[in-house]
């Protein structure tokens, strides 16, 4: 359990480093409202994030 806690902690790190050196501060901000919709089970605003994160991304 701590080792999947540890794993994610540093997944969620690497990704947010991959996204502020893309994107700046936007990726990091949708990475933040991904991580806050998913926690609050509130679904429209975590998939509608990914959405434009992944948008983003691919012209990145």
């Amino acid at each position: 359990m701590v080792l999947f806690q540890a794993a994610l902690a540093l997944g969620e790190f690497l990704l947010g480093r991959l996204a502020q050196s893309r994107l700046g501060v936007l990726g990091l901000l949708l990475l933040a409202a991904v991580a806050v919709g998913v926690r609050a089970r509130h679904t429209g605003l975590a998939v509608g994030a990914v959405v434009v994160f992944t948008l983003l991304m691919t012209q990145a």
